[in-house]
């Protein structure tokens, strides 16, 4: 069985917020081979209160015991004040909020006192190679964790990230990155066994009208839960990104990791800029030897798993297997 620890930034209920990291849950809460130990939250597609107090509220409906962290509510060097303008107060969320009509807000929890990346440092180090290290929000609470647990890097078995984008049309970065770009260099860097789910795979991710109509008839609590917070925004993703559906990134990850015939992947090394600019948060990949070397230097840390190919079929028979 898989021990895993998933950092995240969920916004199921949410009005605007996507549930792709609620969906990531739920495959880890379904699935049998997963033995999910900790939640930790880190600011992101939803301020750090908002993401705790939403998975605090999905284990209360399910009545699962399961230890949650609220962690970083900011990037370790960017300002947050742009990103959460974006990410909170876009034209769309008024226009749209009826969407979210019925559906149940999270209530709100007390956080405890110990920080997620405490909690995350401690915990993995306590179980060298034995975690699993899931994050799919910016990489803050990951990178103070390394921070602080310096043996860490060596300690956790691996470390799979949804984040990055390469080369897809109309983006530069990506919002996990590109919230905390110093946080991802240091954690793709930190010389850890890395699986990296970038954009350019979870965009190959669909998740339909007639999928969640599958989902709803399963009648099981963790699907009700799935299909009452994901509907909104299915309807909202189908008319702010002009889809035929909703792409379903952070769920792609967890699938990976219980069954990696959802996905082809290939090892490059990978950075991200840091440079104030345009392109700040914008990441690469490469392989050696470059047919251009010139004032490249050596690579900033060791290969990374770079997830490519998604067979979509079998994501959403995983997901439809979690939830029954």
């Amino acid at each position: 069985m898989k021990r895993v620890i998933i950092d995240c930034d969920p916004g199921n209920g949410v009005i605007g917020a996507n549930v792709d990291d609620g969906l990531a849950l739920a495959l880890a809460i379904g699935s049998p081979a997963v033995s999910l130990e900790m939640v930790t939250i880190v600011a992101g597609n939803t301020p750090s209160q908002t993401g705790f107090n939403v998975a605090k509220e999905l284990f209360a409906r399910l009545d699962l015991e399961v230890p949650v962290y609220k962690g970083a509510d900011r990037a370790l060097v960017e300002p947050p004040e742009p990103w959460r303008e974006a990410l909170d107060n876009r034209v769309w969320h008024s226009q749209l909020s009826h969407l979210w009509q019925g559906v149940r807000a999270p209530r709100a929890y007390q956080a405890p006192g110990e920080e997620a990346a405490d909690a995350m440092g401690k915990l993995i180090c306590a179980n060298p190679g034995k975690i699993t290290l899931v994050a799919i929000g910016p990489l803050t609470n990951v990178a103070l964790a390394l921070e602080r647990y310096p043996q860490m890097a060596e300690a956790v078995q691996e470390i799979a990230i949804m984040g990055g984008v390469f080369a897809l049309d109309d983006f530069i970065k990506d919002t996990n990155f590109g919230l905390d770009p110093e946080a991802a260099r240091r954690v793709l860097t930190c010389g850890a066994a890395i699986t990296l789910v970038p954009m350019d795979a979870t965009t190959q991710t669909m998740f339909t009208h007639s999928d969640l109509r599958r989902i709803e008839a399963l009648n099981t609590p963790l699907a009700k839960f799935v299909g009452e917070t994901l509907r909104p925004w299915l309807d909202y993703s189908m008319q702010t990104r002009k889809l035929p559906g909703c792409w379903v990134h952070d769920a792609l990850v967890m699938a990976w990791l219980i069954d990696q015939r959802v996905a082809t992947a290939a090892d490059y090394y990978v950075d991200v800029e840091l440079r104030p600019g345009m392109t700040r948060g914008k990441s690469w990949r490469y392989r050696l030897p470059l047919r251009v070397d010139v004032a490249t230097g050596e690579p900033t840390g060791g290969l990374v798993h770079v997830l490519q190919k998604v067979d979509n079929a079998r994501l959403l028979a995983m997901l439809e297997r979690a939830l029954a």
